[in-house]
């Protein structure tokens, strides 16, 4: 008994998982789409084999009456010529013959004189004009019934002429198509359903697949991806695009809680700095002087703080998009002249030579503000890893490297070049310096937040400047490109063409 109510349970369940399952599948869109273009086609087949019968019964019915007519025609002339018994003696030939229309010449008073016909329906022979009804041969039995297509003409001296022909052929012809067209529809049903279910079951897996994958990517599994099937279709292609949206969410999330990380470490340093120095003033401090020089300390740490968030909000507005209505065109050219004359002097007093290289207009459509801080940024980083014009460069090139047009080898070498140029459909706006440069290994890992090199560690900086460039360039869908000068490094902010 246990084992009869363990199996009937186990069959209880599957049913209603069945069930389940089907009832899905019905109410999907997809599905729902099937039954109408299946209802849609089932009605257009049906009126066109409906029209086809039309027009066969049309068609057979024409043959019929012109029969009939030109057989009326004939049989009149032939009464007129030779009068009544010759008309008798020409239908009474006619009507022994096998597969014989039909025939009937009566009196005025409706007597039959000649003719196959046995009976007809009451007052045919009073109708003229071309009329269906019920017949029987003289023949065949009483209860034998056929139906035709008879005309009636009234002769000379009040005779009647009856000529018909029967219409079986017609209906047996009309029962075909009928029956042909009840299979076909019910064929083209079965089959509409059947195949609207696979479609159905096939697209209801796929997306089904693509619900488990978000439900684990809701749970915090950002790593899932939607599966792509490979057939290049809609969902294919709406799944692709979705990976490409996780893929950067994904990257905007681990961004998140890397600058986390990095402020709680990065920023904790110069925080605690900040406090260990207005503790020192309180407790060291003996007049005036001493609290006024531990305030500008105080300020000071302050200001790199502020500047560090600012570098930090203005990243996270480039990243998000949120900025992207405020771009106009304008000359990239022009701003690498302001920007350049604008560093010129702190280039000098470091004993720095920078040249400028925009000969032309490069027109792009953008952020005037967040490209010339770009800008603004690569030129300070330059300024500050450059080696003087007489100085030789902190890290010589790697083995293997080619020595670049932009800057040439020597002592008497331009220290920083700031080019302009377009190439194509976009627009390079380059920083060259002769400092050390940064090893390809490490070239990927300097645009983010908070990564500095070791060389750079004596240098003041947060390590923002690199990461802010990037992530303008991806505003304006274009790419920071960081690449050897030999010695030193070329960085190239590369924009879409206006």
């Amino acid at each position: 008994m246990a084992s009869d109510s363990a199996a009937f349970d186990a069959l209880k369940r599957a049913t209603k998982e069945g069930l389940t399952a089907l009832g899905k599948l019905l109410r999907t869109t997809l599905f729902k789409l099937s039954l109408v273009y299946l209802t849609v086609f089932a009605l257009f087949a049906a009126f066109l084999i409906g029209y086809f019968a039309w027009t066969t019964s049309s068609l057979i019915t024409q043959q019929i009456t012109e029969t009939i007519d030109a057989e009326i025609n004939g049989l009149s002339e032939l009464y007129n010529q030779g009068g009544i018994r010759r008309l008798l003696l020409l239908v009474d030939a006619r009507s022994r013959r096998p597969g014989s229309n039909l025939y009937l010449v009566t009196t005025p008073a409706g007597e039959g004189l000649a003719g196959n016909v046995g009976t007809l329906q009451p007052g045919i022979l009073e109708r003229t004009g071309l009329t269906e009804t019920s017949y029987r041969r003289l023949d065949e039995a009483e209860d034998a019934e056929h139906y035709a297509l008879v005309r009636v003409v009234r002769l000379g001296g009040g005779f009647r002429l009856l000529v018909g022909r029967d219409v079986e052929e017609r209906e047996r012809l009309h029962d075909i198509i009928l029956t042909a067209a009840r299979w076909s529809v019910a064929v083209v049903v079965v089959l509409g359903l059947v195949g609207g279910i696979f479609v159905t079951r096939r697209v209801l897996k796929r997306i089904d697949a693509m619900t488990g994958t978000t439900r684990t990517i809701m749970e915090g599994d950002l790593g899932g991806r939607l599966p792509i099937a490979g057939t290049g279709d809609e969902l294919d292609r709406l799944a692709a695009n979705l990976n490409a949206m996780l893929e950067r969410i994904e990257a905007l999330m681990h961004g998140v809680k890397e600058v986390s990380d990095n402020i709680a470490h990065d920023l904790r340093t110069p925080l605690t700095r900040l406090r260990n120095r207005a503790e020192e003033a309180l407790r060291t401090a003996r007049g005036d002087g001493d609290y006024r020089a531990a305030l500008e300390n105080v300020l000071e740490e302050s200001d790199g703080l502020i500047r560090t968030f600012n570098a930090l909000l203005m990243i996270a507005r480039a990243e998000s998009g949120e900025i992207r209505e405020n771009m106009d065109e304008f000359d990239a050219a022009e701003i690498v002249h302001d920007v350049a004359e604008l560093y010129e002097p702190l280039a000098d007093d470091k004993g720095l030579a920078l040249k400028v290289d925009a000969p032309g207009p490069a027109r792009v459509k953008g952020n005037r503000e967040l490209i010339s801080q770009t800008l603004a940024n690569l030129i300070d980083n330059a300024i500050k890893y450059a080696a003087p014009k007489h100085a030789a460069p902190a890290l010589a090139p790697a083995a293997g490297d080619v020595l670049p047009d932009a800057l040439p080898s020597g002592d008497n070498a331009t220290a920083i070049v700031v080019s302009a140029a377009t190439d194509g459909h976009r627009v390079l706006l380059s920083v060259a310096d002769n400092g050390p440069g940064i090893p390809a290994a490490d070239r990927s890992r300097v645009v983010e937040r908070f990564v500095r090199l070791e060389q750079s560690r004596s240098q003041p900086g947060a390590g923002l400047g690199l990461s802010l460039a990037a992530a303008v360039a991806r505003l304006h869908r274009g790419e920071l490109v960081l690449g050897d000068n030999a010695p030193g490094l070329k960085a190239t902010l590369v924009l879409p063409r206006a």
